[in-house]
């Protein structure tokens, strides 16, 4: 393992500069990470860049191209180890070298086991002085999806929630449009564009037919550009459907984009959407249900770095009962909606040594409503 390197004044601002960039990719550079790079010569910023689009450069190209010869004896700031092999694009620590880069300080390591430190070893090989991992954490908090993929074979797992102040999702009969204020659900908005799939019920899209799309113009992007690249990378949709019974006529199979059917039934003649049937998890009432973990590791596999579930209390409760969410992120708006409504989750809890304990991350109001943003703290169920 390289050795921290807390750097110096300098060093901090130029990375965190490289951070905001990277984040400027986070809507579009799926299934890779998003990554920022600020070159500087004589502590001034000479070329700036990220990678926007997956296939397409990477930041270390753009910021170089936007250098050019001022990239010579230049430092350069990039929040990911860069690539020492060759995928869609040249390795990135050739073309540092090649550009005559002086000094590289890097965020954080390459979290793919057998790729981590070989772009810095390249580097250090060349002659260019190497300084890091600088705002560790805040690199890998931008890509903590493509991190966990990587590391663990599982995609970064956020389920969101809507509710009352009383805790409930819907009235008794169902209706539930709508519990937040517009602003909550632009922020939404903004939840599915940085996810690679959408994971909703068949009991959701029964009821409520959500098309589960991203709407490029409620995101306050900076570009038309990147609004363009957003419109057009959707995320999977994904229905868990034990028993195959989405209506052909669907909105989530009518929007554009792809729509995955995750299912318990071994056969099927529909020739409308892609249906994958997964192994059975348990067997409850009439019949076999999806195996959720097993649902995440094919999503890993498809290269979803992230996963936001928008179900009902009967999926959203499956996944936080199983233990595979990483956060839960709830909308709670100033309203009663009773006694008889529909709760926020399905736990079949009966003794307090089975409470879910939270860790509150983050709470600030979204218009009128609040948005919590809570982990699940493990082993302490």
């Amino acid at each position: 393992m390289p050795s921290h390197d807390d750097g110096s004044a300098i060093d901090q601002v130029m990375m965190a500069k490289a951070l905001k960039l990277a984040a400027r990719g986070r809507y579009t550079c799926m299934p890779n990470p998003a990554v920022g790079c600020v070159i500087t010569k004589d502590d001034l910023v000479v070329g700036e860049g990220w990678h926007q689009v997956a296939g397409q450069n990477h930041a270390e190209v753009n910021a170089l191209k936007e250098a050019g010869s001022k990239a010579s004896g230049a430092n350069a700031y990039v929040t990911l180890e860069p690539c020492s092999h060759h995928g869609r694009t040249p390795p990135c620590a050739d073309a540092l070298i090649t550009a005559g880069i002086s000094r590289v300080v890097y965020g954080m390591t390459d979290p793919n086991p057998q790729v981590a430190g070989q772009g810095l070893n390249k580097l250090k090989q060349a002659g260019v002085e190497v300084g890091g991992p600088i705002l560790e954490a805040e690199a890998q908090k931008l890509n903590r999806g493509f991190v966990k993929r990587q590391k663990q074979g599982l995609p970064w797992v956020t389920v969101k929630l809507a509710m009352s102040l009383d805790g409930r999702t819907a009235m008794g009969s169902g209706e539930s449009q709508w519990i937040t204020g517009a602003a909550a659900r632009q922020d939404v908005q903004r939840l599915r564009a940085r996810s690679c799939a959408v994971v909703t019920g068949i009991g959701t899209v029964l009821h409520d037919d959500p098309s589960l799309t991203i709407r490029a113009d409620e995101l306050g992007l900076e570009s038309r550009e990147e609004a363009e690249a957003v419109a057009i990378r959707q995320p999977l949709r994904v229905v868990v459907d034990s028993q195959l019974k989405t209506p052909a006529d669907a909105k989530v199979l009518c929007s554009g984009g792809g729509t995955l059917l995750v299912t318990a039934v071994e056969s099927s003649d529909r020739q409308d959407t892609e249906i994958i049937c997964l192994p059975d998890s348990c067997h409850l009432g009439n019949g076999s249900q999806v195996d959720l973990s097993a649902l995440l590791k094919m999503l890993a596999k498809k290269e979803c770095n992230k996963v936001l579930v928008e179900a009902g209390a009967e999926l959203a409760g499956a996944f936080v009962h199983a233990g595979l969410v990483d956060e839960l992120v709830v909308y709670m708006a100033p309203k009663l909606l009773g006694s008889s409504a529909r709760p926020l989750l399905s736990l079949p809890f009966d003794r307090m040594d089975q409470q879910v304990v939270l860790d509150i991350q983050d709470i600030r109001q979204v218009g009128d409503d609040v948005r919590i943003t809570a982990k699940p703290v493990v082993n302490k169920r």
